[in-house]
């Protein structure tokens, strides 16, 4: 059941979708995102291309990106041959103001952040919800193997105890109530840490974590974030301070 409230969250993250259209060029390799704003930013791509013949090469970073972008006819690639891109849009399920993310609600933080490193630039299109002080009210997804996972389970709670994040670690479940195994064939661990006081810190413990394949921080790797609410548009820019859209 919808409500006022999701209805107005889904407009403010199709006007963030709208507003990066104005970042393509004719010609440009771009990485798709996946998740609910990164369908949006899809889905008007597509209209774009269809309406100007505008040339893209998209990369997407899960398969149910790809089959979204496939239907809507859009000329897709891989990082096998398109190992460098210009762009990457996506989603995030929490960003602070230093532009540093939490992803991997919908389960493709492995490929999303391949993606997003292979690229000259990401941008990150959010609605103000998203937007925080302290990463860590979403809960952080690991991604890991399924071999020995209560082990691996464990070792992520000593190392990110070490480096000041507790809380409830939960095997993340599918619809049937099975184990949701992700494009890459792992399994996902959601840590709910709550706040999440260094996250470099905690980035770096996970790491050492040999059932571990990645994290959901993406630190370091987002460029520009558009963040849309109910005062408009808002940018973050890595280059330069907050400015009003």
């Amino acid at each position: 059941m919808r409500t006022a409230d999701s209805d107005q969250s889904d407009a403010f993250k199709q006007q963030a979708a709208v507003h990066a259209l104005s970042l393509l060029k004719d010609g440009m390799r771009l990485g798709l995102g996946t998740g609910s704003t990164a369908a949006k930013f899809v889905d008007l791509v597509g209209r774009r291309v269809k309406e100007t013949g505008l040339q893209l090469l998209c990369v997407p970073t899960s398969e149910a990106t790809r089959i979204r972008a496939e239907r809507l006819g859009l000329k897709l690639s891989t990082l096998e041959s398109t190992p460098f891109l210009d762009l990457t849009v996506d989603g995030a399920d929490e960003l602070d103001d230093d532009l540093r993310l939490i992803k991997g609600g919908g389960g493709a933080l492995l490929r999303e952040k391949i993606v997003a490193t292979a690229s000259e630039r990401m941008v990150v299109i959010v609605d103000a919800s998203k937007r925080v002080d302290r990463l860590g009210r979403f809960p952080l997804p690991v991604e890991v193997v399924s071999f020995g996972l209560t082990a691996t389970r464990h070792m992520v709670a000593v190392l990110a105890a070490e480096a000041g994040c507790e809380g409830d670690i939960v095997l993340r479940l599918d619809k049937e109530g099975q184990p949701l195994v992700t494009d890459g064939g792992n399994l996902i661990l959601d840590c709910a840490f709550g706040r999440i006081e260094d996250p470099e810190a905690l980035d770096e413990a996970l790491k050492l974590v040999p059932g571990v394949v990645e994290n959901g921080l993406f630190l370091g790797i987002a460029d520009m974030a558009i963040i849309a609410g109910p005062g408009g548009i808002v940018t973050l820019d890595r280059d330069s301070t907050d400015e009003d859209g």
